[in-house]
């Protein structure tokens, strides 16, 4: 590969490479290494280096939880020194290509921006825009909450990327006047989260929001004090813990979130963005950020999967071959989280008398329901319904092409026709088995590519390849399922959406 021009950029030169036309820079530092007395602590804006930095490579994954993504990479690399972003980009001319930050998502505790799936060289070809990848801090590391100590660093880490990207863009083609960024699940919730923040302010301009689960109340709160206690530590003694080996924070903390899983505390995303009110980094919820206009002036494309529950309820022992009589107590599990357990009863029967007419109505296919729609769907149009009291150019879809393993459309099952890498099926039967391939799913990404490409130009998904798609609003509720075929469907799935009023 050739290697592209030098360019200058507000930390120093850069050098990468150019692969089929497309101009590649990978690991770009933004911020400090976040070590020794940075650990937890808000990141620091990376001094400028004096030599070309020779953009080639991906940096480190930070240190991860337990985590699915051998599926992805063979070999992974994890250092706390992982706060480096990726850039795609059609040309380094002043055409200013339209821009779009991924967030990657993988409960706050795993993922990482050089994951393959989200290699972003098909949505630069098909769309001529600029794709940026980041890493943040996740778990413990990114995570901790001790209110006036620390909050939020991970959250920091992206809002100190967006600024990199706001201030240096320019100079790699794109368009520092329009950002879009997206994610998925914890990326989800991270762009939910980042228009609640005041520091994120005018850092973007569109929010592309995909399975995005509900923001619960702070449950850091507790696995911070979990984490504490297995050092026998105060809770505000984070000058030990920086002190520590990182491989035994990390240690305890998946400790902390297994054990959390097993008693149904906080499932495995006990770490993750809290309301901050000391500190000031996350104030309000989003949903109330919302409420209030604090996203009116960004566009957004939200939305999940059909069948997202399926992931999570698959594999876990307590729910093979799920009986009827056991359907209560896994739902008040699912729902005491949010202190709804004495509603199960009651929304059971509810989803029961929603979906009487598809017989035979199983258990798991139930809890699979219930459990899609209370921590994905209807999370989701809350948020939809807020922010189009003061902007309607709101948008919703339904992603519903199933993965062959999970025989539905699971979570995360969007991913690589959403990048345009649904190609990599081909080699990796691995791959293939959870996310499908072949001639329709590659036509079923091309469509799902040029609606985000077009929201990402003009913050509206329309193009001439689907039906219209109208924007969302209370009276017809218009979702794009996004499958076989694209429709355009109003308010489907609704006597499971008044369930929940």
């Amino acid at each position: 590969m050739n290697k592209t021009e030098i360019i200058t950029t507000s930390t120093g030169k850069i050098q990468g490479l150019i692969s089929e036309g497309i101009q590649i820079f990978k690991g770009i530092p933004f911020a400090e290494p976040p070590i020794g007395d940075l650990r937890f602590n808000p990141p620091v804006k990376k001094k400028p280096w004096e030599d070309v930095l020779e953009a080639t490579e991906y940096g480190p994954y930070a240190y991860q939880g337990f985590t699915p993504l051998e599926m992805f990479v063979r070999e992974i690399q994890e250092d706390e020194d992982c706060l480096s972003l990726n850039i795609w980009t059609p040309s380094l001319d002043d055409k200013k290509h339209p821009v779009m930050v991924w967030i990657h998502g993988g409960a706050f505790v795993t993922g990482g921006g050089a994951v393959p799936i989200y290699d972003g060289s098909s949505l630069v070809t098909r769309g001529d825009v600029v794709v940026v990848t980041i890493n943040y801090r996740l778990g413990a590391l990114g995570f901790l909450y001790i209110p006036g100590v620390t909050a939020n660093a991970g959250m920091l880490d992206q809002i100190t990327a967006l600024k990199w990207v706001q201030n240096n863009i320019e100079v790699f083609g794109g368009d520092p006047n329009n950002i879009t960024i997206f994610g998925e699940s914890a990326g989800g919730c991270s762009i939910l989260s980042l228009l609640a923040m005041p520091a994120a302010k005018g850092l973007f301009h569109k929010a592309i929001v995909q399975s995005a689960p509900v923001l619960q109340p702070n449950p850091t709160v507790k696995s911070t004090n979990d984490l504490m206690n297995k050092f026998s530590l105060k809770t505000g003694d984070i000058k030990t813990l920086q002190k520590l080996k990182v491989e035994e924070i990390i240690k305890a903390q998946n400790e902390v979130l297994a054990e959390a899983l097993e008693a149904r505390e906080y499932e495995i995303m006990g770490f993750r963005p809290s309301i901050d009110i000391e500190g000031g980094t996350l104030p309000i919820h989003p949903l109330e950020a919302l409420k209030k206009g604090e996203g009116k002036s960004i566009e957004i494309l939200i939305g999940c999967n059909e069948e997202e529950g399926k992931l999570f309820t698959k594999y876990d022992p307590r729910l093979k071959r799920l009986k009827r009589e056991n359907l209560n107590a896994a739902v008040i599990d699912l729902l005491k989280s949010m202190n709804l357990e004495g509603e199960s009863k009651t929304l059971i029967k509810k989803y029961e008398n929603a979906r009487k007419d598809i017989l035979p109505i199983k258990p798991m296919d139930l809890l699979n329901t219930i459990w899609t729609d209370y921590i994905f769907r209807i999370s989701e149009i809350h948020m939809a319904e807020a922010q189009i009291l003061h902007n309607p150019h709101v948008y919703f879809y339904i992603f519903t092409w199933p993965s062959p393993l999970f025989r539905g459309a699971c979570h995360a099952v969007e991913l690589p026709y959403m990048f345009g890498t649904i190609y990599l099926s081909e080699s990796e039967p691995g791959l293939k088995m959870f996310y499908g391939g072949g001639p329709e799913a590659k036509i079923i990404s091309e469509k799902m590519m040029d609606a985000w490409i077009a929201f990402a130009r003009n913050g509206n998904p329309n193009h001439d390849n689907i039906p219209e798609w109208p924007s969302y609003e209370t009276e017809k509720r218009a979702t794009m399922l996004i499958g076989k075929e694209f429709k355009v469907v109003d308010a489907p799935f609704e006597k499971e959406r008044v369930a929940w009023d």
